[in-house]
């Protein structure tokens, strides 16, 4: 009787449960608890805008990743072996091992981004909420972001297929050729033409897109499309490589006026130069050497750091900014980049052949033949130098505690110097970041230097402990006034260029530029160097000039310093000190063991991944590749 009983309560109950749930809609919905279905995200703005807001993840670190463009260029060499940086500098790159490129900007991470642009372009072309400024600011800055990604596609690899729509399942057909150069630079301009368009009067907000960014894209792409590596006859004058591809149409322009092409370049360089956003572009002669340095600190720091002018964050055009909550490597650039004396990691560190480019302070070529430069080659430099490179010498922050007794003077040791040691006799003791230092030696630098610029000099924040707020610099208004001058020096404009080349260097504490024609030029291509030095131009700068055989193909230099100490001196720990010590320096081509640089011509474009030639047989390989 009793397990009757049971029974029936538990089939009543049952019979209860299953009553009420076949009323509920919820016990039977399938909809998936981590995702948003489609007709949820384009019928709500809010998830509109979370979607685009996404695309824009395809920046990754901005230019901040462990290893930095810079070091696949003159700029600097890269510390740490295995990551695919020799690949490239010593022109071994191939379809099957490209070496290292930005992990953002290969080919496939760009069409993946291209796509998401696609979907949100059909999707909010007709929007299904009510917020037409909403889905205009979103359209816009979809219009930009896939203009941007194609500029990237572009920089490395020339010529790729213009993908226009989300490819569904049902599709027939998703192979594509490359479309034209010229085809691809019109898309481009026309998605920024676009997001200028919609853009205009939107609310900004940081770290998304505008429309000066807009036309801070459409100026860059046009000064590239001028350039002589993307005007056929002349590129392929200068390259066999290129003069004997069958498909120069995926390089560049084979007709019309590279003069023409200039001409659009300075007009859209111009439209952005005419926004007059820049930092301190207003000097009529060259600030002091202590001015200048705190203007290029303010300019490096972007606004991020308490010790810099935070009103230099104008010139930011476009920032990758950092969030610590999502563990960003971009908030550990100083980590990576630091000296190993400091526990940092010496990564990305810099050139003698990047030191000698910078001019004396009163606008002459520093010179190793001149007496004077050569026996103290730090003193009387461009102030940049000094916010941009830790030398030997250089004042840094505080020590940490269990280096503070090694170094109590807060200064650079990239050098080997003669102390007085315990017994009283002479010895050689080497600098606290040197490969030889007793301090992690096996991150010090190969060249004598480390990074400055973009590490935050504030003491208060401990590189190899401590997150920094630095942005990355996407887009700045300086690099739009370079491609003014740039586009007005390619046209015979010099006067011009001179005015707007001398306002940059006026703010760096340098004298103006008097030259004109190839001199002039000659002058500007070193200012860009410097001023936008670790900022992801220099690689694609050198190569689109088709300096690139003589710059990025130069053996990398570096030097040895050592301190003999003067009669009478009586050091014991040391400290830069020219009362106690003799310099010598000694310039010398890094170990090829280590690195071993050279350039072929087929470097001037990226390959096209085997992966991809496999899935489209339609795809025409960049010449010097096999396919």
């Amino acid at each position: 009787m009793n397990t009757i009983k049971q029974y029936t309560l538990r089939i009543c109950v049952l019979l209860l449960f299953v009553g009420v749930t076949s009323c509920n809609d919820d016990f039977v919905n399938t909809k998936p608890l981590d995702e948003v279905p489609d007709s949820d995200t384009w019928s709500d703005p809010a998830l509109s805008e979370a979607f685009v807001l996404d695309i824009y993840n395809g920046f990754g670190q901005g230019g901040f990743d462990e290893q930095m463009q810079a070091s696949l260029t003159d700029e600097s060499l890269f510390t740490h072996s295995g990551r695919g940086i020799n690949t490239i500098t010593e022109s071994r790159s191939n379809p099957v091992d490209q070496g290292w490129i930005n992990y953002n900007y290969n080919w496939t991470d760009m069409y993946r981004r291209i796509r998401a642009t696609n979907i949100a372009l059909e999707n909010l072309e007709d929007p299904l909420f009510d917020n037409q400024q909403v889905a205009d600011r979103l359209v816009g800055e979809a219009h930009f972001l896939r203009a941007f990604y194609y500029h990237q596609l572009l920089r490395y690899y020339g010529a790729v297929p213009i993908v226009d729509k989300a490819y569904g399942l049902n599709d027939e057909d998703y192979l594509l050729p490359r479309n034209t150069y010229e085809e691809c630079v019109n898309f481009i301009i026309a998605d920024c033409d676009k997001a200028i368009d919609l853009l205009q009067g939107q609310p900004t907000a940081t770290g998304r897109a505008t429309d000066v960014t807009a036309m801070a894209l459409k100026a860059r792409m046009l000064v590239y499309a001028a350039s002589d590596l993307h005007d056929i006859p002349t590129a392929s004058a200068n390259s066999a490589t290129i003069g004997g591809y069958s498909n120069p149409e995926y390089l560049g322009y084979v007709s019309g006026d590279q003069n023409a092409r200039w001409q659009k370049a300075k007009a859209a360089a111009k439209a952005v130069v005419d926004k007059n956003l820049g930092y301190k572009l207003n000097l009529t002669e060259p600030a002091t050497p202590e001015e200048a340095m705190d203007n290029y600190l303010a300019l490096s720091m972007g606004g991020g750091s308490a010790v810099a002018d935070a009103s230099a964050e104008i010139e930011l055009i476009l920032g990758r900014y950092f969030v610590d909550e999502k563990d960003e490597a971009g908030t550990w650039i100083g980590r990576a980049n630091g000296p190993n004396g400091y526990h940092n990691w010496s990564g990305n560190t810099p050139t003698q052949n990047l030191v000698d480019d910078y001019e004396m302070i009163d606008g002459t070529q520093f010179d190793w033949s001149n007496p004077d430069h050569a026996a103290a080659p730090y003193e009387n430099r461009d102030p940049r130098f000094y916010m941009t490179i830790l030398y030997d010498g250089a004042d840094w922050k505080p020590r940490t505690a269990d280096v503070v007794g090694t170094d109590p003077y807060n200064q650079i040791q990239t050098g080997h110097y003669e102390v007085i040691g315990a017994n009283g006799n002479v010895v050689v003791y080497d600098g606290v970041d040197t490969r030889n230092s007793s301090i992690e030696d096996w991150n010090g630098s190969y060249t004598g230097y480390t990074m400055r610029k973009f590490i935050d000099p504030d003491p208060a924040i401990v590189n190899q402990t401590d997150r920094q707020k630095v942005p990355f610099p996407m887009f700045k208004y300086t690099e739009a006034v370079l491609n003014y001058v740039e586009a007005c020096i390619e046209l015979g404009e010099d006067a011009e260029a001179r005015t707007w080349l001398n306002k940059i260097r006026f703010r760096a504490g340098l004298p103006a530029v008097t030259e004109s024609g190839e001199a002039l030029m000659d002058r500007y291509r070193n200012e860009r160097r410097i001023e936008l030095a670790y900022e992801e131009h220099r690689f694609h700068d050198a190569r689109r000039w088709m300096i690139a055989p003589t710059t990025l193909g130069e053996q990398v230099q570096t030097i040895d310093i050592f301190g003999e100490l003067k009669p009478g001196a009586n050091v014991e720990t040391y400290g830069y000190n020219t009362d106690n010590y003799i310099y010598h320096y000694n310039v010398y081509n890094l170990d090829p063991g280590i690195e071993n640089r050279q350039w072929l011509d087929k470097m001037y474009f990226i390959s096209i991944h085997r992966d991809e030639m496999n899935r489209n047989d339609l795809l025409k390989q960049n010449p010097g590749y096999s396919e």
